[in-house]
């Protein structure tokens, strides 16, 4: 399975508005419950106006397309990681999954994810 690193950082936050949230950015994920609003984006488009943030993270995307039916496959990565101590923020899109690390474990991450049999993509 191939692995695209994704070359910018992230931001994790909540927000209390999701008028501050630009939705034509490259990378934006907005989460949406009866207790927060969660914005995932790249750190230099983090909305002004955040009730909390955490900067520092970077991510991996599974290439191609996942169908629904796919099982495991986000397990088998965090299970990986976990294996050596690295923490995970998963992102999900109709497409495919995200892997978030904080940018310390990065390269790490690669390197361990490469030595499981992951490709690496720039």
């Amino acid at each position: 399975m191939k692995l695209k690193k994704l070359p910018c950082e992230f931001t994790v936050c909540k927000v209390a508005d999701a008028a501050a949230v630009d939705l034509n950015a490259d990378f934006c994920f907005v989460g949406k419950t009866d207790e927060e609003l969660s914005v995932v984006c790249r750190t230099e488009e983090t909305p002004a106006q955040t009730i909390e943030r955490d900067d520092g993270w970077r991510g991996f995307r599974i290439e191609g397309v996942l169908d629904f039916s796919l099982i495991g496959i986000l397990s088998k990565l965090s299970a990986i990681l976990a294996e050596n101590r690295i923490g995970i923020f998963a992102v999900s899109t109709y497409n495919t999954d995200y892997i978030l690390v904080k940018a310390e474990n990065y390269d790490r991450a690669a390197d361990v994810l490469k030595s499981a049999g992951y490709e690496m993509t720039e």
